[in-house]
């Protein structure tokens, strides 16, 4: 047998059980890695009970900055007997299997094609401590310990992380590197040669990193909203978006209290569901504030209604969507692209709305911010779509910019010198030619500029109207509005192949890091795409463009129906023949080895297909 060997380069995934404090350790694990300056990409991967169940810990190290999830196992430390058997053929064939000795396991439990490595820790921990919680907590730590020997993991770079952890709690701090001495110890004396085959795969410090950060997508989009001036947030919770509006009320605490008064300078209510939270948020919306929910799949079709005034009533408001697997409950910690449509055509009767699609927290930060900014200018409801591979995850990204001087735009507000200056207000009227009507705020005049805000047809001067001619004018000028919006947003990202090709993708999102891993894979096999990552949907002209220049295009999604493909064929009027469905549903986040393989199978296809199916 043949052992892989790989230096800051392999993926090594956590086998354990919901509830057992393993969570920590795990991220112990990768944080003292990225401290050695070797790019990580961790993922959790956890049940929707409190405790029992198994959960899952995924780790690419990746010195070449891969940030997307590979495919395959390096080395599976297996600590769950309910999942040993999927646990055990995850392992890529020359692999390493770590596991819990205490128990001895038939020879059938294994396989000859992977490096075997037991350590007994239950019976170490049960001879170490008398208190049952403290024997499984330090568990974990010992195989930290283990490992970090294992793979050449800095043991002063672990102190260090828990120095931080645990400032001010010296007997924990103490207590806990004891443990991980201990496993360390016995990977010295009984896991490394002369005694073990010891293990491949290795740690070496580097300087890979950079001036990059370390943050989830949830907390990237709550700070992003404090930066793009939003004061009210009303939420009910459901997972995996929680955290938002919990990241942005530690944030406001930190920047919008008033530092000589104490004065909180924002307005953050837990609803009692979804459908009061949004209804706070468009009532914030009219009053002028900048305002923002932050919800799941579950909570948009909640939302729909109040979300439909807001589109037809034209009031700013911003919607952060960390999708899910659904639908109805679903995969609630699973993660998916699945609300793409009923997002972008919320509530009933002929809507539109405006999604952008960020790719990592750094994006997060910027699109919440930019989203604010586009409600505002629109007047209308704007779908931040994260999910919650990239929501509720530590991902390596740029640094995020701050800039002092930012000034928000507030689109078309009227003020009242204008008013008393006699300037002609239509609520609803188009006058100049883009769809976007002026708008008062409350209060801006004593006289002047009312109007009454109806989610009922109206003329051009928010008039009570059923009048065809009047209902035809407001929602071909949403239309014309919906295409201004398609110039605003963040326009998408052109990667043009080495070579010249007739073959393209499409790809958005979280399925970004893996994409780019899997083109360069491609174009080592002689198969050579240029890409393109849509950021917001309606679409800029860029995309048609794009489809039109290629044979045929890949869409590259995570759901079952092909939605993004659906809203391109839907909007932009495309043969369906000319985009090829690539999906993965499974609630993982893709690997780039997925995309890979379902790329080169098309293509394979396409060789071999008729000419007048080619065409």
């Amino acid at each position: 047998m043949k052992r892989l060997e790989a230096v800051n380069d392999f993926v090594i995934k956590f086998a354990n059980v919901n509830g057992s404090g393993s969570a920590s350790a795990n991220e112990l694990f990768a944080k003292a890695i990225l401290r050695m300056g070797v790019p990580v990409s961790p993922r959790n991967i956890f049940p929707s009970n409190i405790q029992g169940l198994p959960t899952w810990y995924e780790v690419r190290v990746s010195e070449r900055g891969w940030l997307g999830r590979r495919g395959g196992i390096d080395m599976m430390v297996a600590m769950n007997p309910q999942t040993w058997a999927q646990d055990v053929a995850e392992v890529e064939p020359g692999g390493y299997l770590f596991y819990d000795s205490t128990k001895p396991l038939s020879p059938g439990a294994f396989r000859d094609d992977i490096t075997v490595i037991g350590m007994p820790v239950t019976a170490i921990c049960n001879a170490t401590y008398e208190d049952p919680r403290q024997r499984t907590l330090f568990k974990n730590i010992m195989v930290l310990g283990a490992l970090s020997v294992l793979m050449e993991v800095d043991a002063a770079v672990i102190e260090r992380l828990f120095g931080e952890q645990y400032k001010g709690k010296e007997r924990l701090l103490e207590s806990n590197v004891r443990a991980l001495h201990s496993g360390r110890g016995f990977a010295r004396d009984h896991l490394m040669p002369p005694q073990h085959a010891g293990c491949g795969l290795r740690v070496v410090p580097s300087d890979k990193v950079g001036d990059r950060i370390f943050m989830e997508g949830n907390a990237a989009a709550a700070l992003g909203c404090v930066y793009g001036g939003a004061t009210v947030c009303a939420w009910y919770p459901i997972t995996p978006s929680s955290s938002v509006a919990e990241a942005f009320d530690r944030y406001c605490r930190k920047f919008r209290v008033d530092p000589e008064t104490g004065e909180h300078r924002f307005a953050i209510v837990q609803a009692e569901d979804e459908i009061a939270s949004i209804g706070m948020v468009t009532g914030a919306g009219w009053n002028g504030a900048r305002a923002f929910t932050a919800t799941s799949g579950p909570g948009v079709s909640l939302m729909t209604e109040f979300i439909g005034l807001a589109y037809f009533a034209e009031i700013p408001m911003t919607i952060i969507d960390v999708q899910r697997g659904g639908p109805s409950t679903g995969m609630p910690t699973r993660t998916q692209q699945a609300d793409l449509i009923s997002s972008a055509y919320a509530s009933h009767g002929d809507t539109k709305h405006v999604l952008l699609l960020p790719q990592d927290p750094k994006e997060c930060f910027e699109f919440a911010a930019t989203a604010l900014d586009l409600a505002d200018r629109l007047q209308t409801p704007v779908f931040v779509m994260t999910d919650l591979d990239i929501g509720m995850n530590q991902r390596l990204c740029e640094p995020l910019a701050w800039d002092d001087s930012r000034r928000y735009d507030r689109g078309k507000v009227m003020t009242a010198e204008e008013l008393e200056a006699g300037r002609d207000f239509g609520r609803y009227k188009d006058v100049d030619g883009d769809g976007i009507p002026w708008r008062t705020l409350p209060g801006t005049h004593p006289s002047k500029g009312a109007y009454f805000t109806r989610g009922t047809t109206r003329d051009a001067y928010a008039r009570y109207s059923e009048a065809g001619p009047d209902y035809i004018y407001n929602v071909e000028r949403l239309l014309k509005k919906f295409a201004t919006a398609a110039t605003l947003v963040p326009q998408p990202q052109l990667h043009a192949a080495a070579k010249k090709t007739r073959l393209g993708v499409l790809y958005f999102g979280s399925t970004s890091p893996a994409m780019d891993e899997a083109l360069e894979s491609l174009a080592e096999s002689q198969i050579h795409l240029d890409a393109m990552r849509l950021r917001a949907f309606p679409f800029p002209a860029s995309v048609a463009e794009f489809i039109a220049t290629h044979d045929h295009v890949f869409v590259v999604e995570q759901n079952r129906d092909a939605q993004m493909r659906t809203l391109l064929i839907n909007e932009l009027e495309i043969d369906p023949a000319r985009l090829i469905k690539v999906l993965h549903f499974d609630g993982t986040p893709i690997t780039a080895r997925f995309i890979t393989q379902a790329i080169t199978g098309h293509v394979h296809q396409l060789a071999v297909a008729p000419r007048k199916e080619r065409v």
